[in-house]
């Protein structure tokens, strides 16, 4: 395990290098991984695990996202079943449902988790709010997880690039002596470019909060504002959109990605080096107590409750259906589908 300074502190992080796949393939090789869901990380992690060399099935009940399994290649009967039968057989059961369907599926999960399985997660959510969901596993598994930071399809679509994506990583409960090399076995399975430490609360802290602020939530209410008011003060679609959104994805993102915001910084113009220097004051304190409100709900387990109480209502995909296409009929986004068509990519 490598010790790396992030800026002053000293944390331990997994590499590839050093714990590498036919590692993995050999810590992994007597067991059977259960995928259950197929939905947002149920695919990527799946796939990667397969195409990795390790034994794997997929629990999903009958619907779309069955056939979208189906699809992707996992054969009925032989790696597809149903939760059930998909429990029943898997040594560690990777419990990739979403956070609301994860407390209606335990009671199905809980009564195959006999003694030695694992029980894999890839968000804290279910174990660190278990006052709200009702999740306590039994003593004798291990439970343990692999938090990928990004979605399903960019884990998988990295590892068809032959890149990969961090992951953090925590041991909750070692019952059997081999949990951390199961976690981290499983961590390099699923593609991840390299593993750092954690626990199940402070993953899901940082999510829940990550996901609320500049992940989603902050990003596109800050995008908003500026297009509006660029709108308001007259100027067109096409340039607030661009001003706003274009030039930030195609042309700064990619540069602060590559080596960081204060390199983007020094290779941008005097005049916008110094605007950008005088206003990231104003804004960081017109957000902050913003943020410290969101990290507040969060870890009263407000948000958990909120997100519990709402997507387990009857029609809630309808409700969320209307809300999304209202953010994708706005005048902003829109605008960012026409501005998508004529980049010279898309000729």
């Amino acid at each position: 395990m490598a010790k790396i300074d992030f800026g002053g502190v000293i944390e331990n992080v997994v590499t590839r290098e050093e714990f590498t796949l036919e590692k993995a393939q050999q810590v992994l090789k007597d067991e059977v991984i259960a995928v259950i869901g197929y939905g947002v990380q149920g695919p990527g992690q799946s796939l990667n695990l397969k195409d990795n060399g390790f034994k794997v099935i997929v629990g999903q009940r009958k619907g779309k996202t069955y056939d979208k399994a189906v699809a992707d290649g996992w054969v009925p009967g032989e790696t597809l079943f149903d939760i059930e039968e998909a429990c029943e057989k898997g040594t560690i059961i990777e419990f990739l449902v979403s956070d609301a369907a994860q407390i209606a599926v335990w009671p199905t999960v809980k009564k195959h988790l006999t003694p030695g399985k694992a029980l894999y997660f890839s968000h804290g959510f279910g174990i660190t709010y278990n006052d709200r969901t009702g999740i306590v596993p039994p003593k004798d598994v291990d439970v343990i997880m692999v938090a990928p930071k990004g979605s399903g399809t960019s884990l998988r679509r990295l590892f068809l690039e032959g890149r990969g994506i961090n992951s953090s990583y925590a041991v909750y409960q070692d019952a059997t002596g081999k949990a951390l090399d199961r976690t981290l076995a499983l961590g390099i399975g699923v593609g991840s470019g390299y593993l750092f430490e954690t626990d199940f609360k402070r993953e899901v802290y940082s999510d829940l909060t990550g996901e609320r602020g500049t992940l989603m939530g902050a990003i596109q209410g800050i995008l908003l504002a500026q297009y509006e008011t660029l709108r308001e003060h007259g100027h067109s679609p096409s340039e607030a959109f661009n001003e706003t959104v274009e030039e930030l994805t195609q042309s700064l993102m990619p540069l602060f990605a590559e080596k960081g915001m204060d390199w983007m910084y020094a290779n941008c113009s005097t005049t916008a080096q110094r605007g950008a220097l005088d206003w990231m004051g104003p804004f960081h304190d017109a957000t902050k107590p913003v943020f410290e409100k969101l990290y507040e709900s969060v870890a009263s387990g407000n948000e958990a409750q909120i997100s519990i109480d709402s997507n387990s209502k009857p029609g809630y995909r309808e409700g969320l259906e209307k809300e999304l296409k209202a953010l994708r009929d706005s005048e902003l986004w829109r605008t960012g589908a026409a501005v998508r068509k004529l980049r010279p990519e898309n000729d």
